[in-house]
């Protein structure tokens, strides 16, 4: 199958409030609608993913369905739109698809989520925290206490809430996958708390695995490096949306679809020992 020739920078100066929809950008997102084939990888699991009603949540979603899984999708209220999209394309693999609007960033939500997410699904196989808050700032002043609070209870406490809940359910061969980013490693100064945040799941990653590895439950993470989803548009300065992805030697960032197969990977029992991976995909973008 040849490389899709997908668009590079500059792009149309754009912004949006967060968490942003697919249906504003320009261009829109690849998540996989008309490339992802699915070889049976995953069949008969249940996988709950966060963030699922678009950019890499969506794609993930959709790999997972045409992979055989049936997928439960959490995103914000506001997201409907994108979410019921997701949804069809999952219905249209022939699977099942559960649509959960929930905000993570909130214990009591996370615990209805994943009620609602094993009954719903008759169980738990594979649990994708994806969801995440961004803001940029364009001096440290900028940053207060609330920012910085609501970063860490949505990127960090969050996935540790859910980690939490789900374990009861997640026998032994099941999969945790963290979506990170490549901030984890190289900070991006303007959006500090985000980049905080997610070095912490990284850690957090690593050392779940050595924790939950007497259950037979493996841990990973994706390291994202830049993505064209609806988080950059909302969570971005015009003037970086316009060169987003510039700075890899591919010349532009990457789409949703280009990281599914990553993920498809680390939930699929022929990775029955990789545990404890932080995987980075940023287009040959040095991480150390």
């Amino acid at each position: 199958m040849p490389i899709p020739n997908y668009p590079t920078p500059p792009f149309k100066a754009q912004q949006q409030d967060f968490p942003g929809k697919t249906g504003q950008m320009e261009p829109r997102p690849d998540i996989g609608e008309s490339s992802y084939v699915g070889h049976g990888q995953l069949k008969g699991k249940r996988a709950l993913v966060t963030g699922g009603d678009s950019g890499i949540g969506a794609a993930v979603a959709l790999a997972y369905a045409r992979e055989g899984a049936d997928v439960a999708i959490a995103y914000l209220p506001e997201e409907a739109d994108d979410a019921a999209q997701v949804v069809a394309l999952i219905e249209q693999a022939g699977r099942k698809p559960i649509s959960i609007p929930c905000d993570i960033s909130q214990p009591r939500e996370v615990k209805r989520l994943i009620k609602e997410a094993v009954d719903g699904l008759g169980g738990l196989d594979v649990l994708v925290n994806n969801a995440a808050y961004q803001r940029y700032f364009d001096s440290f002043e900028e940053i207060t206490l609330e920012e910085w609070t609501k970063t860490f209870d949505t990127n960090v406490h969050a996935t540790f809430h859910m980690v939490q809940r789900a374990v009861a359910h997640l026998g032994p061969g099941s999969s945790i996958i963290n979506t990170a980013s490549v901030n984890s490693k190289d900070p991006t100064p303007n959006i500090l708390p985000y980049s905080t945040t997610k070095g912490a799941v990284a850690n957090m990653t690593v050392g779940l695995a050595s924790l939950l590895a007497d259950k037979g439950i493996r841990v990973n993470a994706v390291l994202p490096g830049p993505i064209w989803t609806p988080f950059i548009p909302a969570g971005m300065a015009k003037d970086k949306v316009e060169s987003f992805g510039s700075q890899t030697p591919f010349g532009r960032p990457g789409q949703p679809a280009e990281l599914a197969s990553a993920y498809v990977m680390l939930a699929a029992d022929s990775s029955s020992y990789t545990s404890g991976a932080l995987i980075t995909i940023a287009g040959a973008q040095a991480v150390l």
